[in-house]
């Protein structure tokens, strides 16, 4: 699994999305809970960027239909999504927030 800075983590504002682009995919990293979750930024329902959306109990809510998924699975809470979004493993290295988009074979 491949690593990649994102940002650092001075940038990141609590349970404020912040859009990314890693390896050419779009990721949502959000800083929530005490921890940093990096998300697709695309909806599975709709394109339409996450990282426009609010965060609430370690969920992000797509601003377009209201549909949420959990930061941690993908998994979305209700309608009108009924496909997940890929989440990606984080890791914490002094300031720099690193994330694998790496799909493993």
């Amino acid at each position: 699994m491949a690593f990649v800075k994102a940002c650092a983590l001075s940038e990141l504002e609590s349970d404020t999305p912040k859009r990314v682009e890693i390896d050419g995919t779009p990721v949502s990293l959000v800083k929530t809970e005490g921890e940093v979750f990096a998300i697709n930024d695309i909806c599975s329902h709709a394109n339409v960027s996450l990282s426009e959306g609010e965060v609430e109990d370690c969920s992000i809510e797509c601003w377009l239909h209201g549909s949420s998924f959990d930061l941690r699975t993908g998994k979305p809470s209700g309608l009108p999504a009924t496909r997940p979004v890929p989440v990606y493993p984080v890791q914490i290295q002094g300031d720099d927030v690193l994330v694998s988009v790496t799909q493993e074979s």
